[in-house]
């Protein structure tokens, strides 16, 4: 059986510089992904041309556009690049500058050519879960993100916050600290178990 051997992180993209490069269906739908899960990502994109959707949602959220062809200058200062584009030329391209400078590079749709995925998400106020398929099967990513949306509770925030408060009260050690809570949240479970 093959493992999935890729390591979850949840990235501060408000605090990395994300690029971009295309402007078409693929471009739209990966800025929409980056921007619905962050708002406040920090993202240059840059394409010889911008689909009207893809140029509107940039404008929105004031994102950078460099209305060029891509050229290894605009990986200046980048942390995550996105390649979207259409021409295997350019992504390999894309790719191989990417490498060259040990910034973290994602070509759409060509898994050997990524660091990284862009996998499916479901947010319900501080608790984000991220699903990954290991780059095999994104619409099986997505139809495990409707079946969380549906399982995780609306509350779930409001247990969130409870919990971080009632954390601040408990005295001892960090390892006493965590048995207190992991017996409080363990009840929790135990009690929607049994109803």
């Amino acid at each position: 059986m093959e493992r999935n051997e890729l390591y979850p992180v949840f990235l501060k993209v408000a605090q990395l510089n994300t690029l971009i490069v295309g402007g078409g269906n693929v471009a739209l739908e990966k800025l929409s992904f980056l921007l619905k899960s962050s708002p406040s990502a920090q993202v240059t994109m840059v394409a010889p041309m911008f689909r009207d959707e893809t140029a509107a949602l940039a404008e929105q959220f004031n994102i950078q556009m460099h209305l060029d062809r891509y050229d290894a200058k605009y990986l200046s200062d980048k942390h995550l690049v996105v390649a979207t584009t259409d021409n295997v030329a350019v992504n390999q391209l894309v790719y191989d500058d990417c490498r060259k400078r040990n910034i973290l590079v994602n070509v759409a749709d060509n898994p050997p050519f990524c660091d990284f995925y862009m996998g499916g998400i479901v947010t319900k106020g501080n608790v984000k879960v991220a699903i990954s398929t290991n780059g095999k099967s994104p619409t099986t990513a997505k139809r495990l993100r409707q079946f969380f949306e549906d399982v995780i509770p609306e509350n779930i925030d409001d247990l969130v916050k409870n919990l971080n408060e009632y954390r601040k009260t408990i005295k001892g050690d960090f390892e006493e600290k965590v048995e207190t809570l992991n017996e409080f949240t363990k009840g929790l479970v135990s009690k929607k178990e049994k109803k």
